[in-house]
């Protein structure tokens, strides 16, 4: 069987599964945040009954992180529905953005949106959190009511996205029918060239075979090069799997995910237990490639959808009016050190948002020192708006108060993994996928830059 075939099958209580057949799994994590939580709640309560209790509520993890720091009331009412909720139900995985559980959320706008407004327990964005506060394990079964938890799937484990009332069942029966999907394999081999990320690894591989090419498929990754890649690298582009149609994305377990998921069960207290699957010998692929990584190139996807592959060197006529940087797949520290070493002592010459997915990214940025100088001010330095407080931001638009959010048509390079008409705004505008190397070297000449040319 492949990846995620084998965790489907344990999942189930099967033997063994395939491609095509319907079987019930039982969920180990469900997800949801302030966007999708309200809706989950209220299909939960209407099907199973007002004063119904969580199939399990360690295994329930809620995350306001979307429209957060906005002075949006209904947006603000959001997060406390989940609040609510979570002292209802008796839930220790809420991550509210206020420390006191009988309060409100009100975002202060006059404080403006840079520095820090929120809580101790707050986190950030939900995909970064779940791995980081100890949610995601090898293989086990993952939920959650966002197009990108696909991203958890780096961890050797079956992670997608599903809506309110798929996550609404599961709150009350710990159980979801799932159609095992069809894998597809992409072998990676070589080294990647100076100046070139694993976004452009997903970039490339997602205009190879196009925006809807592997849809309500599992796209496998394996390799060398797979082999030496970061837990962070691995996130990138298990995260953009459903920019190609993905139902998942899954990578291998080794040393790096045992290491990564043990240092932080064992930080969290969260449960500390899991068995990983094994690739077999004799696996059966819909679809299988090999990349060599070495040939890859600076890449970026155009309007208006993430398979428009071109090289960052084909675009260079291309004038911009706006980078950013941030979201689940490009505000983690790693993107940000990136961003930070092409910039380091000069000027961006266009309007540049830098958004950290987490408020440990943050820390970070701030602990980490450069020629004594933190990266964070090293950013700041560089002309870069940065704001502490962590968030999806302008990744998905939002109200109009929302940090980096383009209200008027424009043309945005960036960091975040989803270029569809109005996704970060206006409707109107244009939005550039790139890695931090490319969005940083593009920020500081104002038009679509091929960062070799900052990075040797």
């Amino acid at each position: 069987m492949t990846l995620t075939e084998k965790v489907l099958a344990r999942a189930s209580g099967k033997a063994h599964v395939q491609a095509g057949d319907n079987v019930w799994v039982n969920v180990d994590v469900l997800m949801t945040h302030d966007v999708c939580g309200p809706g989950t709640i209220g299909v939960f309560k209407r099907e199973f009954g007002k004063a119904a209790k969580v199939w399990d509520p360690k295994k329930l993890v809620i995350i306001p992180d979307h429209y957060i720091f906005t002075a949006d009331s209904m947006s603000n009412r959001n997060v406390d529905i989940l609040r609510e909720f979570a002292k209802e139900q008796g839930l220790p995985y809420f991550y509210d953005v206020i420390d006191d559980e009988n309060g409100h959320w009100k975002f202060d706008a006059t404080q403006g949106q840079l520095k820090k407004q929120y809580g101790k327990s707050y986190t950030g964005v939900c995909h970064t959190t779940l791995p980081w506060k100890g949610h995601t394990r090898p293989g086990e079964v993952l939920f959650g009511t966002d197009s990108h938890t696909c991203m958890a799937g780096a961890f050797n484990q079956f992670a997608t996205g599903i809506g309110n009332t798929d996550a609404g069942f599961i709150l009350g029966t710990g159980k979801l029918l799932v159609k095992v999907p069809e894998s597809m394999r992409f072998f990676l081999e070589g080294e990647l060239p100076a100046g070139v990320m694993a976004k452009d690894v997903i970039l490339h591989v997602i205009g190879d075979i196009g925006f809807d090419g592997a849809t309500y498929r599992a796209m496998q990754w394996e390799g060398p090069g797979v082999n030496a890649m970061s837990m962070d690298d691995r996130m990138t582009i298990a995260n953009m799997a459903i920019e190609a149609g993905g139902k998942n994305g899954i990578f291998p377990f080794d040393a790096k995910t045992d290491a990564y998921v043990k240092e932080r069960v064992t930080e969290n207290g969260t449960k500390s237990t899991y068995e990983p699957v094994e690739v077999d010998g004799d696996q059966k692929f819909f679809y299988d490639k090999v990349f060599d990584l070495s040939k890859l190139e600076p890449t970026v996807a155009c309007h208006p959808d993430p398979g428009q592959r071109k090289t960052a060197k084909e675009l260079a006529n291309v004038s911009l009016d706006r980078a950013y940087i941030g979201s689940c797949t490009g505000g983690k520290t790693s993107d940000f050190l990136a961003f930070a070493r092409v910039v380091k002592g000069k000027t961006v010459k266009i309007d540049t948002f830098g958004v950290p997915a987490t408020t440990k990214v943050v820390q970070e940025l701030k602990d980490t020192q450069w020629d004594g100088q933190s990266v964070w001010s090293i950013l700041e330095s560089a002309g870069v708006r940065m704001t502490e407080n962590a968030s999806c931001a302008a990744c998905l638009g939002g109200p109009v108060d929302t940090f980096g959010r383009m209200n008027t048509p424009m043309k945005c390079i960036s960091a975040t993994n989803r270029n569809f008409p109005g996704r970060m705004g206006h409707k109107e505008s244009q939005v550039f996928l790139a890695s931090p190397y490319t969005v940083a070297a593009s920020a500081l000449t104002g038009k679509i830059t091929d960062p070799r040319e900052f990075v040797g």
